[in-house]
């Protein structure tokens, strides 16, 4: 977060309850955390853990990587990601298509 100049302070910090999976701890205390970043108005919701603390955690890298995406766009990690699995998948399908016309050829 500091490389992107995220600061705690700009951050507006909410907790609610969880909905879904987690039986009794969800229904009675609030794990459930909403992230807001002031500056950029971006705003992350986070309830997949039963503990506040790991939502806390896993909202601000998600909170992290969607400033980062904005900012850098392409060239950010889930830019980069995004375009190695493209790629991946395009040259699985290349060779799908290579690999059924040389069935075809060979019957």
């Amino acid at each position: 977060m500091a490389d992107l100049g995220i600061v705690e302070a700009d951050l507006d910090e909410q907790f609610t309850h969880s909905r879904g999976n987690g039986g009794q701890n969800v229904n009675k205390v609030s794990t459930c955390v909403i992230l807001t970043h002031r500056p950029t108005g971006i705003s992350v919701r986070c309830e997949e853990e039963r503990t506040q603390g790991l939502n806390r955690y896993r909202a601000r890298q998600r909170l992290a990587d969607l400033i980062d995406y904005e900012v850098n766009g392409v060239k950010s990690r889930a830019g980069v990601e995004a375009e190695k699995a493209r790629k991946r998948k395009a040259d699985r399908r290349r060779r799908s298509v290579a690999k059924a016309e040389s069935h075809r050829a060979e019957t």
